[in-house]
This record gives C-alpha cells, sequence and structure tokens, in this order.
C-alpha cells in the first residue's frame, strides 16, 4: 500500500494486486503507520481508502496467515490472542485517527476486507462491488471489528444474516441495506463521487469536522474495546481445529469443505 496527497485528500491506495489485495502480515503492520502518516499531515482533512487495482480486498492471505489458522501460533493460546488483538488494534487505526475517512469501494470486499470498511466513517462502491462476511464458510468467527461495528451500520438482523450465511451481497443490495451511502455505475464515477464528497468535507473546519468524529466514535464505540476481547477470546478454539483446517486444504484444493463440528 502507499499514500499520495492531493487538495487536502490524503489517499490511502491497496496495491497488492497480484493477490487481489488479500491481507497478509505486511498489510496488518503497515495500515496503522500508513494512517497516522496521513493523520498527522497538517495538510490532510478526509482520508480515502480505496483500492488501484480489480478487487478492494479478498480478506485475509490464508496462506500467509496460516500459521496463526491452524500452525504454531495455534497451539499457544496466549500467542494466538495476542496476535489477534495486534490484527485488531491496526484495522481500527481507520476508526481511532482523527479525520474522516472515506471507504471507496470497488469488486470484492470480502472478511476482512469488509472488516475493514466497517471502520470508515462513510463507504461508497462501484456497481460490480460484492460485499461478504465469509467466515463462517471458513470454520471461523469474524473477529476483526466487523461484528461490532456492522450493527448500528446495517441493522443487527441485517448482519446476522451476512453472518450466519456467509453468503454474497451485491452492490444493490449492499446500498438497500445501508452498508454504502452511494452506489456507482463504474470506478471511474466512484472515485469521482469519493473525491467530490471528501472535498465538500474539507471545505469545512477541520476542528469541527474531528470534533464531530471524536463525538461519533465516542458514542457508537464505548463497548466495542471489551466486545473485540470477547470475540477474540471466542476465536481461540477456532484456531487449530479440524474444521479451520478443512476449510484452508478445501480452499488450496478448491472444492467445497466438508465440516465436522470437530
Amino acid at each position: 500500500m502507499y499514500t499520495e496527497v492531493k487538495a487536502n485528500i490524503g489517499y490511502l491506495w491497496l496495491s497488492r494486486a497480484e493477490k487481489s489485495n488479500a491481507m497478509g502480515s505486511a498489510f496488518f503492520h503497515q495500515l496503522p503507520s500508513k494512517i497516522s502518516e496521513l493523520d498527522h499531515n497538517p495538510d490532510v482533512r478526509v482520508i480515502i481508502i480505496a483500492s488501484n487495482s480489480r478487487h478492494f480486498s479478498t480478506g485475509l492471505d490464508l496462506m500467509e496467515l496460516q500459521d496463526l489458522l491452524t500452525g504454531g501460533d495455534a497451539g499457544d493460546p496466549a500467542r494466538a490472542l495476542a496476535t489477534i488483538e495486534r490484527l485488531q488494534k491496526a484495522t481500527s487505526s481507520l476508526a481511532t485517527c482523527r479525520k474522516p475517512v472515506i471507504a471507496a469501494i470497488n469488486g470484492h470486499c470480502i472478511g476482512g476486507g469488509l472488516d475493514l470498511v466497517s471502520y470508515a466513517d462513510l463507504r461508497l462502491c462501484s456497481a460490480d462491488a460484492v460485499f461478504s462476511l465469509r467466515e463462517t464458510k471458513l470454520a471461523m468467527i469474524a473477529d476483526l471489528g466487523s461484528l461490532q461495528r456492522l450493527p448500528s451500520i446495517i441493522g443487527r438482523g441485517q448482519l446476522a444474516e451476512l453472518a450466519f450465511t456467509g453468503r454474497d451481497i451485491s452492490a444493490v443490495t449492499a446500498h438497500e441495506i445501508g452498508l454504502v451511502s452511494y452506489l456507482c455505475r463504474d470506478k471511474v464515477e466512484l472515485m469521482n463521487k469519493a473525491v467530490s464528497l471528501a472535498l465538500e468535507i474539507a471545505a469545512n473546519s477541520p476542528t469541527a469536522t474531528q470534533g464531530v468524529k471524536e463525538v461519533l466514535r465516542s458514542f457508537y464505540d464505548q463497548e466495542i474495546t471489551n466486545q473485540l476481547k470477547l470475540v477474540a477470546e471466542l476465536s481461540l478454539p477456532q484456531l487449530g481445529s479440524h474444521d479451520l483446517s478443512e476449510a484452508v486444504t478445501a480452499f488450496v484444493e478448491k472444492r467445497p469443505p466438508k465440516f465436522t463440528g470437530n
């Protein structure tokens, strides 16, 4: 990923095109520092996070993070818990930064990608966008923030259906349930709308917009820290389980997994 600044807008570009912006160790290491870089730049009043490739993000890089999911980390609960909490903290950097964050989403926004955009203040997408909270299909519990943040965005019932089924939803459905505020024809219109919205926000007093974000964050996020700790602890039994190992193996072999509940 990389950043750039234009006309009071800070851009965070997801640029791992060869892996469809799958989120690996480097992603979680770089994200907080890149957000902090834009947050502390006095020329930046609004941040746009977007992809410069075909997809926004296909979620966790299952192959790269296999040690956490089914290997050495899975056999060490304290180490696994610390790793999950580190990934949670990295993802939440979008919410804890002082400046408004707009997520401009094209293509697939799956699993961890949906966790990530749930931390943005505003979300827009292009017509080709596909969203999924797919963790249950991989014998996992979504533990990076979507279960905590999406109830206030799309409602508990809509979230429950997404989380239990793990199904894909279209850009049209995402707009209908309020996951995104704007549905654009294509990526060009998506970025134009994101920039237009960012410039409208940037024209206001930065201290006022940052104050609004702090109030909203305080109101909605009061219990999220405790809830993230809870979901991290609930995720631990899944790590190293037969079902999770089967899910990763099935992913590699490109076949449906066969879950046993073990």
